[in-house]
């Protein structure tokens, strides 16, 4: 059942060939015997998805309309609410923190009677590249066990990549969905911001943040795109647009079509990214696409005004945990002060109070012209340059990350880390739909991956340019060899 797609599993449920119970307790077993290898969990709902998967049974045998991922496990990144369960965002701070209401795509999923098998693990507050600033544990990369699964996502694309369940969700402010899928062999997709609600997920930063699926494959990932593409009442941001048919339009040639390429911005990319990606554009060629040239300079300063910006809004978004709400309250505390001061510094990790004090720095009276002002209109600057690539092209490829998967703990500077997100953050600054997908493996037997940029709400057009470059790469059964085994009864 591992090597089968959601699409399959949902169509043999809905035949009768297998029954919920039979998939929720075959990925529960799947999960108990691999994960302590990946540690892609935080939490397994073993009583829930049981009792969710016995209801769907009784549904389909009363002759009820089956829902469009009934049957299908799906794992939730730990900064998502599920009403009921833990969400720690893999921070010592909400250890016991309890959501009291679902966020609106988990509605969404269950709606669609999808089997919620478990909660993943992140960097803590989804600040990070590696899924090693987990206060819990640290994520594995189901390829190569001794390298990084990527970030902040990285529990989601491991427990994908190592088929401990079909389709996962993440949440992507620079590239958190679209970095690890690469890593990990996933597909990963950041659609248009707005488009899917963010009501329920834990703020990072808000004009960045998109919650979006991970899964093995291009369908599988259109599949859940067609549920989660809601407007949302309780989300300010939701887009109200028409949802669309994503499934419907993937079959159609991509022949006579243009893809630009930024080559003034990959100067750097190394010798063998360049030659994973070169090997994408060689077939897209074949395809009939034609590339372009196109200019995207000012994505030389992405980096930075990135991290003015989302740095500004963490540390505004992060004040509401402050010890006298909910989460971690310090012992030690004597006074209100106290409270404040020692639950925050007893609750989050370096990397989240490193993230805390530049982003209160940027705003700062005295310097918020000089910095969180002038990064806005640079941000403006950057949209309109990809507006007008749009007038050239229409799609925008790149590679996804600088580099496939990096041992853990070799990149320790906090700049070096934070390259790592060099050609993703793009996307989130303008609000863009952008997929990652896998390529094939290097030298090293690490995945590579590709990245596809649509204009913004044109996130039908690059899953439809992801599926048709999956199809022609024709990477089948592209699995891990450690987790490509059946597993014990």
């Amino acid at each position: 059942m591992y090597k089968q797609s959601a699409c399959a599993i949902a169509e043999s449920f809905r035949k009768g060939e297998v029954s919920a119970a039979e998939i929720a307790s075959y990925y529960l077993r799947r999960i108990d015997q691999l994960d302590p290898e990946v540690k892609a969990f935080l939490a397994v709902l073993s009583d829930r998805v049981m009792h969710q998967a016995e209801e769907l049974d009784k549904k389909r045998a009363q002759g009820k309309p089956l829902g469009k991922l009934a049957g299908v496990p799906i794992a939730i990144k730990d900064n998502i609410h599920i009403e009921g369960e833990l969400t720690t965002c893999a921070s010592k701070f909400l250890s016991n923190y309890r959501a009291p209401f679902a966020a609106t795509t988990v509605n969404l999923l269950e709606q669609e009677d999808a089997l919620l098998v478990g909660k993943t693990n992140l960097d803590e507050f989804a600040m990070g590249s590696t899924t090693s600033y987990s206060a819990y544990q640290s994520t594995f990369n189901p390829w190569n066990l001794k390298k990084t699964p990527g970030g902040s996502s990285g529990g989601s694309a491991a427990a994908v990549g190592a088929r401990l369940c079909s389709v996962a969700l993440g949440s992507d402010t620079g590239g958190s969905i679209r970095q690890p899928a690469s890593f990990t062999g996933t597909v990963g997709f950041k659609p248009t911001y707005g488009r899917v609600s963010r009501y329920g997920l834990v703020a990072f930063g808000s004009s960045l943040d998109q919650i979006g699926p991970f899964a093995n494959c291009v369908k599988d990932v259109a599949l859940t795109m067609e549920v989660l593409a809601r407007h949302c009442p309780y989300d300010s941001t939701s887009l109200k647009v028409t949802p669309e048919p994503y499934l419907d339009h993937l079959e159609t040639s991509i022949h006579g079509k243009k893809v630009g390429v930024p080559w003034g911005f990959l100067e750097d990319l190394s010798d063998s990214g360049m030659k994973a990606f070169q090997k994408s554009l060689d077939t897209l060629k074949d395809m009939g696409v034609e590339i372009v040239e196109i200019d995207l300079s000012k994505l030389k300063y992405s980096i930075p005004i990135y991290y003015i910006l989302a740095t500004a809004e963490a540390s505004t978004n992060l004040a509401r945990f402050d010890g006298v709400r909910y989460g971690q309250r310090s012992e030690r505390a004597k006074s209100l002060d106290d409270v404040y001061d020692l639950s925050r510094e007893e609750g989050f990790g370096s990397e989240v109070k490193q993230r805390i004090l530049l982003g209160t720095f940027v705003l700062s009276s005295g310097f918020q012209d000089a910095y969180y002002t002038k990064a806005q209109k640079i941000r403006t600057l950057i949209i309109e340059e990809y507006k007008k690539a749009f007038e050239k092209c229409d799609m925008i490829a790149m590679p996804t990350a600088p580099t496939p998967a990096f041992d853990i703990g070799y990149v320790c500077e906090p700049i070096e880390m934070y390259l790592q997100d060099l050609y993703t953050v793009g996307a989130n600054l303008a609000g863009l739909p952008a997929i990652s997908l896998p390529t094939g493996l290097d030298a090293d037997k690490l995945p590579t991956g590709v990245q596809f940029m649509g204009p913004q709400l044109s996130d039908g057009k690059v899953l439809h340019y992801a599926y048709q470059l999956e199809k022609a790469l024709k990477l089948n059964d592209f699995i891990p060899p450690l987790f490509d085994k059946e597993i014990t009864k």
